[in-house]
């Protein structure tokens, strides 16, 4: 007789989950952060406001943003007046377009991971989704399902309303799924796009002013499995261990509400404060088993939610200012995706070490860190180990 345990060892991966391939994708409509305020004022009928303008104009410049990536268009924007205003009535406009829209993003990067991976997506066992930006039934894990082509079997998980920190979460999630299911191939992708956050300006809510400067479009995906195949599959980073936490004292630090008029929008103006105050423990919790103190020796994956976040997080750990450079580059390049962000700043990294001849994929070291910010203030942490440039 064969025995509940050999049965549960069976079912288990024997090494680590890895990522295996990442794919990014972005809308078509690409928006200059240097004439965005012009842009954003003459689109909501707004250019009166001289004052407000201006100093929105200061916020898109302290952004350190150079372009990003937008679905809404002027012309999408005119034939809904609605979404232009600071609080009208607009939620079923924006969730229209949404829940056509997200799943055809998520489809880009998808396709592109899937490419990278080069295997049937016949073997996809799982499928984990996230969006901040949509909510129907079925979802757009279903949708997604069906413009792929997946099998039917797969099992689908989907992460609704999280927000930035989400691109940690599905990461958690499919290190889970991978090790706890020999064979499994989990397929994670967030897409998240602006047309339920874009609103006017108001006097009264400079916080969403903030939101308006940072947010862009776009969709991120990885295939994540253990034990890969040999001269079959090229791991990327294992992911050795994965934490979520809550930031004491953050409670309403950063907030999105779903109303009649979309998702509003609330920030605190000490949210990096919160995060870098907190940073060192979160480091500590996730390194001393592995015996690492040093935190120059690693290599740094962190959400850029704004330039402050990134600057005081580089000041409390002294890092050297390069130790930062793919979250801030992926912040110049796209703005702040929300939970898509981290897996593009993983590609970033991977990509620029093949290029300048590194020995492995996270920037020649061993061993780094993945973080995710977000509202609750939750900070999500995954412990990476790099695996060598091929």
């Amino acid at each position: 007789m064969v025995t509940v345990e050999e049965v549960r060892r069976a079912q288990r991966a024997e090494g680590p989950a890895t990522i295996l391939a990442i794919g990014t994708a972005n809308p078509r409509n690409c928006i200059e952060q240097s004439t965005y305020a012009d842009y954003y004022f003459r689109v909501t009928k707004s250019e009166h406001n001289t004052e407000l303008k201006e100093k929105f104009k200061r916020m898109c410049e302290k952004t350190t943003i150079k372009k990003r990536y937008m679905h809404l268009t002027e012309e999408i924007l005119k034939e809904n007046p609605n979404m232009c205003a600071h609080m009208a009535p607009s939620f079923d406009a924006r969730q229209q377009i949404a829940v056509a829209e997200i799943p055809k993003l998520g489809k880009e990067a998808a396709e592109r991971a899937i490419k990278e991976w080069g295997h049937p997506k016949s073997n996809i066992t799982h499928l984990v989704f996230c969006t901040t930006s949509c909510m129907d039934m079925p979802g757009a894990d279903y949708q997604l399902t069906m413009l792929l082509g997946l099998n039917p079997s797969v099992r689908r998980f989907s992460l609704y309303q999280h927000g930035c920190f989400a691109g940690g979460s599905v990461i958690r999630m499919a290190k889970d799924l991978a090790e706890n299911n020999a064979g499994a191939r989990v397929l994670i992708v967030c897409s998240e796009i602006t047309a339920v956050t874009f609103r006017g300006p108001s006097d009264a809510h400079l916080d969403s002013l903030v939101g308006q400067a940072l947010f862009g479009d776009g969709a991120s995906a990885a295939i994540v499995g253990s034990d890969p195949i040999v001269g079959e599959e090229r791991p990327l980073f294992q992911l050795v261990a994965a934490a979520q936490t809550l930031l004491p004292g953050s409670e309403g630090a950063i907030a999105r509400q779903l109303r009649e008029v979309g998702l509003t929008f609330q920030l605190s103006k000490n949210v990096s404060t919160l995060v870098s105050k907190n940073i060192e423990n979160g480091l500590k919790e996730a390194f001393e088993p592995l015996g690492i103190s040093d935190w120059s020796s690693l290599f740094f994956v962190v959400h850029p939610g704004g330039p402050a976040i990134l600057d005081q997080v580089e000041a409390k750990l002294g890092l050297a200012p390069e130790k930062l450079r793919a979250s801030r580059r992926v912040l110049s390049e796209y703005g702040n995706m929300s939970s898509v962000t981290v897996l593009f700043i993983l590609d970033e990294m991977r990509k620029v070490s093949a290029k300048m001849g590194r020995s492995t994929t996270g920037d020649g070291l061993e061993w780094g860190v993945l973080f995710g910010f977000g509202p609750g203030v939750t900070v999500e942490t995954v412990v990476l180990h790099s695996m060598p440039v091929n």
